[in-house]
């Protein structure tokens, strides 16, 4: 119970970075830079899943059942590969999330950012902890 509740609070500060590279970005390309809605939000998720996998892997995350298997760069490259498949599910909940929010409740836009990011991190913990890096793979 102990290690899991440890494991959340390093994922989230992981999440943490993630998000303020997302929102970051979603801010400047949406609020600033005029790029239409779900297009920066589909931009902000791209950086923001690197940004997770690099803080992921330098804090949490060990190494991928992938990589533990093959021991070579190619195991890497299927990791990446599946945070990024993983991450494409999250990006259309963002996206379903942002569209509801935005269209039908009227929400800001940034607010609506703001909610579907928190709903979308517990599909991603889940995830990366049961299924990419599987428990045993945690720091």
């Amino acid at each position: 119970m102990i290690k899991e509740l440890k494991n959340i609070i390093l994922y989230g500060i992981v999440g943490g970075i993630a998000t303020v590279v997302e929102w970051g970005l979603f801010y400047l390309l949406c609020e600033r830079g005029g790029v239409q809605y779900l297009l920066a939000t589909a931009i902000a998720f791209f950086f923001s899943t690197f940004a997770n996998w690099i803080s992921g892997r330098l804090i949490l995350f060990k190494k991928s059942s992938e990589e533990k298997k093959s021991g070579t760069c190619i195991g890497l490259i299927k990791e990446l590969f599946r945070i990024y498949l993983t991450s494409l599910t999250g990006l259309l909940f963002n996206f379903i999330i942002m569209y509801v929010l935005v269209e039908q409740f009227d929400v800001v836009k940034m607010w609506a950012k703001v909610i579907a990011t928190m709903l979308v991190f517990a599909y991603n913990y889940l995830i990366r902890t049961r299924v990419i890096y599987r428990n045993n793979n945690l720091h």
